[in-house]
């Protein structure tokens, strides 16, 4: 079945790119500028309700949506002192980061991280291992993006599984698609700052002539060892840089554009044995994207857009040598009497090349311990139908095509954690949304999913802890088909206000990582294993909310419920190991061994935040702004879940006029003590952040030009502040006070 859906939606791309390609063909010289569709939103269907611009240092409030979102636009990021997108969007209500290193902190989402959030540029995967491990880093920087969108809840309708808890993504000018003929537009950026005396800069150009749009940008960025207030953190620099070029054609009904892009990062991992053997990430991504836009001008469809995303990503995890390390030696017995559930056909497809063409660095006594190399393909089609008349309202609505597939390979003590693994998935997706009389909007969804995991598992003891036998090897070819659906509601109040309701049901298939893990992580200091028994995740989300985008009062305040049935996580089971599964059990071992395990779950909590102008001062205006979020997990036995965030309670207080954006804040994370089996309580603290802004326009040959210069400190009062969602919560602190600045040129 997989196999023929594979099929049938390459072949569908190909006649889309043999459509576009008529188009092109047919099309006039002068191309006509075709208003722009949402393209990042939970939905392909264009929302309402997002404000064009909002104050520089705080997220507008969005009321279009059927789902909670956020969105930090261009000035926000300028700001932001983040070198990853878990860093930009800690603090936001809802979203925390999981704090592991500088160069690898993944956004987490209502507690949720990892394979439960998809994370995503303009709309294709990042395509990276970052969910196989906290210790990998997204090879996305903040500063290469326009504007960051997080749809806070399932995402899974239209994005796959992988979304289940939420979808991040990454908007920038790559593949111009908004730009008129005759503009050129583009920015140029410097900052540095205190947090490892750090600097980054970049630039990014975008033009037209007639029918054709080209782009190109580069950033570059490095910091050293972060101070903290009981001192340096050892090994905790990061350097990073990337470059993209892009072009679109467009046409009288459509456009069709490419973009080749390059990421590459080296960060250190501080903490534990993970610092003493200066242990480093070193990674690189190679993406090529394509994609299409065909509006006919007569029939029942009234957009056609495809997308194709290629990507080739690899990284190693180098360290000085340890008193463990031994040979990658992999020849161990395969046991072929799996009685699995699911089918298995046991195709033995191991390949064990690592396809590593670039060169490894070894200064210092440096080594490669264990490489990664993923190989991602992802294609998707999505038509948009003309409204129609149902008579009780307006309907739209579009359906769509999705694949992905992800071949990972391993070698080294990579190879010890997960041996090379196989993803395949297939989906149809469908979204309807119906206008009635009264401002009321009515929106149903569905997606339908198959899923192949190919894989080795080992097959652990139950006790996981060592017997007569090492743990026999075991191929798995294993098939999940998963089901989703939502209603949602969305109804205008007056005066601005709109409330939303929804009601999702929807599934999630287990990963190769949960699946086939069997062995240490030397870069996150653990030893985990896989279950190649878990079933499918399912989750029941009930969510309500009511915001305000408009006026001197702005807010937005949501309150969500989820239960999980079979609800898979990371289980400390407090064994220590070595880097062997037979030393399992003994005392002060290297790494904590951590087994994916089962359970069914209950999530709930509330988000708030809002904004308020108070009066006029000085001829700008100054105003306040306040934020709340709580989210609770436990299992069914009324045990915590683990890694979870704290409460946190903020205000700030800010003016602004044409030129000028000062703001002094406040968010206190309070106590956590509803910590998981063999986690540690967290301590509340209080971090106070300030910022001030200067913009000045002028025209520069007829071109206008904006010119800002800001400065923005953190954690003021040098707290000390530990992450309760990271694994290194007992070894790392987050940075102390720190001062970043920074200069825009826009034109």
């Amino acid at each position: 079945m997989i196999e023929t859906a594979r099929r049938t939606v390459l072949l569908c791309t190909t006649a889309l790119g043999s459509l576009f390609g008529a188009v092109a063909a047919a099309g006039a010289e002068e191309a006509t500028v075709l208003p722009n569709l949402v393209v990042g939103a939970a939905s392909p269907i264009s929302r309402e309700g997002t404000p064009d611009d909002g104050l520089p240092g705080l997220s507008p409030v969005t009321t279009g949506g059927f789902i909670a979102t956020t969105i930090v636009d261009r000035d926000q990021l300028d700001l932001s002192r983040g070198q990853t997108l878990g860093d930009v969007l800690d603090g936001e209500p809802g979203l925390t980061s999981s704090g592991f290193a500088p160069g690898a902190s993944r956004p987490v989402i209502r507690g949720l991280d990892n394979e439960r959030v998809r994370i995503q540029e303009n709309g294709i995967g990042a395509h990276d291992v970052s969910a196989l491990g906290e210790d990998h880093g997204v090879p996305i920087d903040p500063m290469s993006a326009e504007r960051v969108e997080v749809i806070r809840g399932p995402g899974t309708l239209r994005w796959g599984s992988t979304a289940i808890g939420g979808v991040v993504d990454v908007s920038n000018d790559r593949i111009p698609v908004d730009i008129a003929p005759g503009i050129t537009r583009g920015r140029v950026q410097a900052g540095a700052g205190s947090i490892g005396g750090g600097v980054d800069g970049g630039a990014s150009v975008t033009t037209r002539s007639g029918s054709v749009a080209l782009h190109a940008d580069a950033f570059a960025r490095k910091s050293n060892d972060y101070d903290t207030p009981d001192g340096a953190q050892p090994n905790s620099g990061v350097e990073a840089d990337g470059q993209s070029i892009g072009a679109t054609v467009f046409f009288d009904q459509g456009h069709i554009g490419t973009s080749l892009t390059r990421y590459g990062s080296v960060y250190e991992i501080p903490g534990g044995e993970e610092a003493e053997l200066q242990t480093r990430i070193d990674m690189e991504q190679i993406k090529w994207r394509a994609l299409g836009e065909y509006r006919p001008a007569s029939g029942f469809l009234k957009a056609v857009r495809g997308q194709i995303g290629l990507s080739r990503y690899d990284h190693d995890e180098i360290a000085l040598p340890h008193e463990h390390e031994h040979g990658d030696d992999h020849d161990h017995d395969h046991d072929h009497d799996d009685d699995h559930d699911h089918d298995d056909d046991h195709d033995h497809d191991h390949d064990h090349d690592h396809d590593d063409d670039h060169d490894h660095e070894e200064a210092e006594g440096l080594g490669v311990h264990g490489s990664y190399a993923s190989r991602d393909q992802e294609a998707r089609i999505e038509a948009e139908h003309v409204q129609i008349d149902t008579g009780l309202g307006a309907l739209n609505g579009a359906f769509g095509l999705q694949l992905n597939h992800q071949k990972l390979s391993t070698t080294g003590e990579a190879g010890e954690l997960l041996l090379p693994a196989e993803t395949t998935a297939v989906a149809g997706f469908v979204f309807e949304q119906l206008q009635l009389d009264g401002g009321l909007r009515l929106q149903a969804a569905g997606r339908l999913e198959q899923v192949r995991v190919k894989g080795t598992g080992a097959d652990f003891p139950a006790d996981l802890l060592p017997g007569a036998d090492d743990p026999a090897l075991r191929d798995h070819n294993l098939d999940f088909l998963t089901g989703s659906a939502s209603l949602g509601a969305l109804q205008e109040l007056g005066g601005g206000i709109v409330a939303r309701a929804t009601a999702q049901y929807v599934e999630r298939a287990p990963t190769a990582t949960e699946l086939f893990s069997k062995g240490s992580h030397h870069a996150s200091g653990t030893f985990e294993i896989g279950d190649p028994n878990l079933d499918k995740e399912r989750a029941t989300t009930f969510e309500i909310g009511i915001g305000r985008a408009t006026g001197g009062f702005r807010f937005d305040a949501s309150a969500f419920y989820t239960r999980f049935d079979g609800f898979i996580y990371k289980r400390l089971t407090g064994v220590t190991c070595d880097e062997d599964f037979a030393s399992c059990g003994g005392t002060d071992g290297e790494f904590d061994q951590v087994a994916y395990d089962q359970r069914d779950a209950v999530f709930y909590g509330a988000e708030l935040k809002g904004q308020l102008d108070v009066a006029p001062l000085a001829g700008g205006m100054l105003g306040l702004d306040g934020r709340f979020d709580s989210v609770r997990a436990e299992f069914s036995g009324g045990e915590n879940v683990p890694r979870l965030p704290p409460e946190r309670l903020g205000a700030g207080i800010w003016w602004a006029d044409d030129a000028w954006w000062a703001r002094v804040g406040v968010l206190h994370a309070f106590d956590q003590t509803r910590t998981g089996l063999n986690e540690t309580d967290t301590d509340g603290y209080d971090l106070v952040d300030a910022e001030i802004t200067w913009t000045t326009a002028f025209t520069s040959d007829g071109v206008p030009t904006l010119v800002t210069f800001g400065v923005k400190g953190t954690n003021l009062l040098d707290e000390d502040i530990r992450n309760s969602v990271s694994f290194k919560r007992d070894e790392v602190l987050a940075p102390g006070r720190a001062v970043r600045a920074y200069a825009t040129l826009r034109f």
